[in-house]
């Protein structure tokens, strides 16, 4: 099984990917956990891309975050099963706020060691406008008009428990 949850910013993608992961028992990459090193630096480009080609060599797989540089269209195209998190901005804002406070002045679990869990105005700014461009939503469109038969979508935390109940492992 190879499954990629995709999806806008607080929406709970990284969460999901780890309850997949625990159901199916197969690995996961958060690509937070590629994309930074501690203290929130950039990994070197080759270097991310290279581990993300290791990992997808395994036969089964959850890829956890949008970032596009990292083997975008090979991952969905592989995929068994494509997620998209359309949550609303409010609700992703509201969202990761309270994992902040869940996790304020510690690492989280899909987040790379040293990278101490933040609220910023940058961030404040993506979660309700940067990150929800109308070429991101068109973006989650096509993947949906390209691989229909294996993507579904959620707008809401009541969607996802519902899928989750659906599945048979």
């Amino acid at each position: 099984m190879k499954i990629a949850v995709i999806g806008y910013s607080g929406a709970g993608k990284s969460t999901l990917a780890r309850v997949l992961g625990e159901r199916y028992g197969i690995p996961v990459l958060h690509f937070d956990t590629v994309q930074f090193t501690p203290n929130w630096q950039e990994r070197d480009w080759a270097e991310a891309h290279q581990l993300v080609r290791e990992f997808m060599e395994q036969p089964s797989w959850v890829l956890d975050g949008n970032y596009t540089k990292f083997e975008y269209e090979r991952r969905l195209s592989e995929a068994d099963r494509i997620i998209i998190l359309d949550f609303p901005r409010l609700i992703c804002f509201a969202r990761a706020w309270r994992r902040f406070f869940t996790f304020h002045g510690k690492t989280r679990p899909d987040m790379a060691d040293g990278c101490l869990e933040k609220m910023d105005p940058a961030f404040m700014w993506w979660i309700l406008w940067k990150g929800r461009t109308r070429k991101k939503q068109k973006e989650f469109q096509q993947v949906a008009e390209k691989y229909p038969a294996k993507t579904v979508i959620l707008h809401n935390q009541r969607d996802i428990d519902r899928y989750l109940e659906g599945l048979s492992c």
